[in-house]
């Protein structure tokens, strides 16, 4: 046998093995060697097409890669699925900046033109996913790669809202919802960032009252004050019209009574501006007839709107300045508390003050849904791993509102609704254009120019890229086994998952929940451009190697907590990897030639039932999901165990000839156990090594060999 070099080198061996077990054809399911009667399945979360990979994905990557070349080994037919990711809004927001800095605007292009550019620029960077998906090893099938806007994920989710809508699940409606001016688009009160600043406090005299209010600018479109009808300051006035002076001109006013109302705020009394706060918004609902109805004061595009007479056409801070300066000069303004300090909502994307709007839009009622999410939970249909987070499930489920699926972008899956121009009223297909409208039979039809929220779609992943109903995966691998993802999208994504599988399929979409958590530097914080602490994985790849990054990645991370990254870390599991090789090579080195023994020793025997002894240990902690600890295990016993006790013991053994061919065959025995247990965490050095070990089967290969328990 030729002799290993003396380190293992990375760069010129990744490929390769990667290659040979594309070549075998083994990570398709279809095609794996044996009877293999029990599936197993993950779905990737599919990343987003707009952009490289980062730290974050190699996290989930060598997660997933881990259980399932685990159930390979264990003789499962295992399915990985790929796929990526159109993310509707996240994508427009990163190529709308790349035409900012060619000084072009969507708004410049037709919508045609601009989903177009769009589209090509995704499917560029799917391919730039699946590469980087390669070099950190995921052995999934690429033959079953999916995009979100694959057609038959198109046709699903077209089919789900039709039913929805049908079932008197989903309704338009016009309602007060989350928008961002800048991007111009609603979004769903999950997407919204809340921060607490300090904004002066300005009281206004408004007739014998005053109030408090931080947004004078939108004073233009109150509709009453509102007091809490226990407060006897204000008891007088409660159910009457007060005369009050503003800017505009005089005008009368209703007082209402709502326990809505916190009498400590500021004076007691708040003016009522259904339009533009939800809380007002609310209170408007729940006094319909009695005030009027809401009036738009700022528009679409954060200016005021014509209500506002002299002050149209500014922007917000615009217009609260100059606002602030004539209410004063009017005698208006009583006082200013500067440092009031209150909750603001801003888009999670660009940070952007969120304008509430009264607009027209799709929404989902969720409760219905929420339901049966909760109790296949509850019943351990389907378990969550930290057991932890079930308690943060169950709140949010249970105190879901109704979802607006609605979006304002270009780029996403288009609603497949359409408002006839004779009745007003609305017809839903599954993706074609009506003949006629449903009601009037009117042939006058327009399509809602919305795009569906992304998390509507992606919420059906698990039945739609395994082709529900009818198709044979879904018939095969479906409920999936393990769904494994990060903590903080457990909201966004994984209970809305549960949810509309439970409804299309009436099953769970998987079996385990698994959250791993984010990953946060040496001091503890949390990456991000800004702070300049973010590590490029494929750079570490080609100094360090793609099995120390994984094992860096793995070693000392618990499902639901965030785990510490950095080079040093890296690096020392690049020493590991290079200890392995130096193993692997001593005991090839010793064994060469070597032939079974007639007899082993008692110690020999007694070797090999301790490595027996740290693979059930080792299966036990995989079964459980513990794979810091596996892999924990291994790692000590290959080098303070194997390495630093039983090797140097077998210097002396393998002089003896009466021993030798039973210590050689021991050595190779507990080698091809480590190489084994390890392959899952670090399957690059662990496969090369393999092809080196004297075999019956030439042709065979470690990601396919028996899990040695």
């Amino acid at each position: 046998m030729k002799e290993l070099p003396t380190t293992y080198q990375a760069n010129t061996t990744e490929d390769r093995i990667y290659k040979l077990w594309a070549k075998s054809g083994f990570f398709n399911p279809d095609k794996l060697p044996g009877r293999r009667t029990k599936p197993f399945c993950i779905l990737m979360p599919p990343p987003n097409a707009n952009d490289p990979l980062h730290i974050g994905h190699a996290v989930f990557v060598t997660l997933q890669d881990i259980m399932v070349r685990y159930q390979r080994m264990r003789g499962k037919k295992t399915l990985w699925l790929p796929g990526e990711d159109h993310a509707g809004f996240e994508t427009q927001v990163v190529y709308e900046k790349k035409l900012e800095k060619q000084g072009r605007s969507r708004f410049g292009m037709t919508r045609e033109q601009f989903y177009s550019e769009v589209s090509e620029y995704t499917q560029a960077n799917r391919k730039t996913v699946r590469a980087q998906l390669q070099k950190l090893g995921a052995s999934c099938d690429w033959s079953r790669d999916t995009f979100t806007l694959d057609k038959h994920v198109i046709a699903t989710v077209y089919a789900t809202f039709k039913k929805l809508v049908e079932e008197g699940l989903v309704y338009r409606g016009e309602r007060l919802v989350n928008y961002c001016t800048k991007h111009q688009t609603a979004f769903s009160d999950l997407e919204i960032q809340h921060e607490t600043r300090k904004d002066p406090l300005y009281y206004i005299a408004y007739g014998p009252i005053q109030l408090a209010t931080v947004r004078p600018e939108t004073k233009f479109g109150d509709t009453a004050i509102a007091v809490h009808p226990a407060d006897k300051r204000y008891k007088q006035y409660i159910g009457k019209e007060i005369e009050v002076e503003t800017l505009l001109g005089k005008k009368k006013i209703k007082v209402v009574g709502d326990t809505m109302v916190d009498p400590e705020f500021g004076t007691g009394a708040v003016k009522v501006t259904p339009a533009h706060d939800a809380n007002d918004f609310e209170l408007w609902n729940k006094h319909k007839g009695e005030i009027p109805d809401p009036i738009r004061v700022i528009g679409k595009d954060g200016r005021l709107t014509d209500v506002a007479g002299p002050y149209a056409g500014l922007k917000v801070m615009e217009a609260r300045a100059r606002v602030v300066e004539d209410l004063k000069a009017k005698g208006l303004l009583v006082k200013t508390d500067e440092n009031y300090e209150h909750a603001l909502a801003l888009c999670y994307k660009c940070k952007s003050v969120i304008e509430p709007q009264l607009l027209e839009q799709w929404f989902l009622k969720t409760r219905p849904l929420a339901k049966p999410a909760i109790k296949a939970v509850k019943e351990g249909t389907t378990a969550i791993i930290p057991k932890s987070y079930e308690k943060t499930y169950f709140h949010w489920l249970k105190n879901i509102k109704d979802w607006n699926i609605s979006r304002q972008n270009w780029w996403g899956i288009e609603i497949p609704a359409w408002k006839c121009q004779d009745c007003e009223e609305w017809t839903v297909s599954e993706g074609k254009t009506p003949a006629s409208c449903s009601q009037c039979h009117g042939k006058r039809l327009e399509q809602d120019p919305d795009v569906f929220d992304t998390w509507f779609s992606s919420g059906q992943w698990p039945f739609a890229v395994l082709k529900f109903p009818q198709g044979k995966d879904y018939k095969e691998f479906y409920p999936t086994s393990v769904m494994e993802t990060a903590y903080d999208i457990l909201f966004f994504w994984v209970a809305r998952m549960m949810m509309l599988s439970l409804y299309r399929t009436g099953k769970v979409p998987f079996k385990t929940i698994y959250l791993h958590g984010l990953v946060r530097d040496k001091d503890r914080q949390k990456m991000s451009k800004s702070k300049g602490n973010v590590i490029d994985p494929l750079g570490v790849l080609e100094a360090y190697g793609t099995d120390a990054l994984r094992l860096a990645l793995t070693i000392g991370n618990s499902p639901g907590q965030d785990t510490v990254i950095s080079e040093d870390k890296i690096r020392g599991y690049r020493n590991f990897v290079n200890k392995l090789w130096n193993i692997a090579r001593f005991v090839l080195l010793e064994t060469e030639g070597c032939k079974p023994p007639k007899k082993l020793s008692l110690q020999d025997r007694k070797l090999m039932g301790e490595a027996a002894a740290v693979a059930e240990a080792v299966t036990r902690d995989m079964e459980l999901y513990r794979f810091s600890q596996a892999v924990e295990r291994i790692y000590h016993y290959a080098w303070h165990t194997f390495a630093d006790k039983i090797l140097e013991d077998s210097k002396k053994v393998l002089k003896d000839e009466k021993l030798k061919a039973g210590r050689q065959y021991a050595l190779l025995h507990i080698l091809k156990i480590i190489l084994a247990l390890l392959h899952p965490f670090a399957p690059f050095v662990t496969e090369e090594l393999y092809q080196k070990l004297p075999r019956a089967k030439k042709q065979s290969l470690l990601m396919i060999e028996k899990w040695p328990v």
